[in-house]
C-alpha cells in the first residue's frame, strides 16, 4: 500500500530533507493499521519523524481536491479486477462524522439533523460493492457546505457506467432518499431499493396504519415511484410490541413484494460491521484540515480493501 501511495501521492520533500516519502506514508500506515493517532507513532518508533514534520507535509501539499482526484484511483487499484464476472449489488452510504468547533474556522462541514448533539458533520459518501457479505469500496466523497447527496450520487453513477462492470441494482441509504437520487436512478436505469423517509402527512399515514402491500407515491411533485410497506409483528424484540412497518422505495425486477423489498434490503446491514472493522483501521486527528482527515479515511478503506 505504501508503494501505491508513493506513486499516486508523491510528496515534494524539498532539499537537504532527513526524512523520506516512504518514513512518512510508514508512519500514516501504521497510525492507520494501529487505529492510534500519528503523535502515537512517532512518539513509540525509533527513528521516525517528528509528529509535526508528517502532519506539515501531508496537509501543505494534499488539500481537499487534490485527494480526491487520486482517492477512486487508489480505492479501484487491484480492487475492480478481483470483483467476479456476475452483476452485482452496488452500495452508497453517507457516513457522518460530528463537529463541534468553530463552524467559521472551515468551510468544509456538511449541515444535516441533529445528531449527537450538532448539526455540523464531517461528510462522506462512500460507493462499494457487496460481494458474498464483503465491502469492496470503489469511491469516496466529502460532501461540503451546500453539496447534496445527489451532488455525490450522480458522481457515483457516472463511476459506474465507466466501469467494466454489471450492476444488479443500487442499494441507497436514508441520507439519499429524495428525488434528485430517485431521478438519477431512472436517467441511468439501475434497479434500486432506498428506505423511506416519513416526509408529509400522506406516507406517514400509510406507514401508521393497513398491512404489507405496494403502493405508488410522490416527493414534491418530481417524481413517483413504487413503495413497498413490509409489516411484521415485532413480539418483543428491541423491547417492542405491535406491528413495524418498514417502508421501501424500491423498482427491482426480482421484488415483488414487501418482504422481497425488506429481504434484499437488510442483506446491507451484514456491511455495517465491516465499516464498524473499518474504523479500527482510521488513524485519529484532532487536525481540522479537510485534505488530511480525507486522506486518513482513504487509507483506511484502503486497508480495509485489502
Amino acid at each position: 500500500m505504501i508503494n501505491n501511495l508513493e506513486e499516486e501521492l508523491p510528496i515534494d520533500l524539498g532539499e537537504n530533507v532527513d526524512t523520506t516519502t516512504e518514513e512518512l506514508y510508514e508512519v500514516l500506515a501504521g497510525a492507520s493499521t494501529g487505529g492510534t493517532s500519528i503523535n502515537h507513532i512517532c512518539e513509540k518508533t525509533d527513528e521516525s519523524p517528528h509528529a509535526n514534520t508528517v502532519r506539515g507535509y501531508l496537509t501543505d501539499q494534499f488539500d481537499l481536491n487534490a485527494v480526491e482526484s487520486v482517492g477512486d484511483t487508489l480505492l479501484q487499484r487491484d480492487t475492480v479486477e478481483t470483483l467476479p464476472d456476475r452483476p452485482v449489488e452496488v452500495c452508497a452510504d453517507l457516513h457522518l462524522d460530528p463537529y463541534y468547533g468553530n463552524e467559521e474556522e472551515t468551510e468544509t462541514l456538511y449541515s444535516s439533523q441533529a445528531k449527537r448533539g450538532t448539526t455540523s458533520f464531517h461528510a462522506y459518501a462512500t460507493l462499494y460493492v457487496r460481494v458474498r457479505n464483503k465491502r469492496y469500496t470503489l469511491a469516496v466523497r466529502q460532501l461540503t457546505a451546500g453539496e447534496t447527496t445527489g451532488d455525490a450520487l450522480g458522481e457515483f453513477l457516472e463511476l459506474l457506467d465507466g466501469l467494466d462492470l454489471s450492476v444488479k441494482a443500487v442499494y441507497l441509504d436514508r441520507g439519499f432518499y429524495n428525488s434528485t437520487c430517485l431521478n438519477l436512478l431512472y436517467a441511468y436505469n439501475y434497479a434500486y431499493v432506498v428506505p423511506i423517509i416519513k416526509w408529509g402527512e400522506t406516507i406517514q399515514d400509510e406507514l401508521n396504519s393497513g398491512w404489507s402491500r405496494e403502493i405508488e407515491h410522490g416527493l414534491t411533485g418530481k417524481v413517483t415511484f413504487p413503495v413497498f410497506i413490509d409489516c411484521v409483528y415485532q413480539r418483543g424484540r428491541y423491547d417492542e410490541n405491535g406491528v413495524a412497518r418498514h417502508g421501501y422505495a424500491a423498482d427491482a425486477p426480482f421484488i415483488d413484494t414487501p418482504r422481497d423489498a425488506r429481504h434484499h434490503y437488510s442483506k446491507r446491514f451484514g456491511i455495517e460491521s465491516s465499516y464498524r472493522l473499518a474504523k479500527q483501521s482510521l488513524a485519529m486527528t484532532s487536525s481540522r484540515d479537510a485534505g488530511l482527515r480525507l486522506l486518513l479515511f482513504v487509507v483506511s478503506l484502503v486497508l480495509h480493501n485489502v
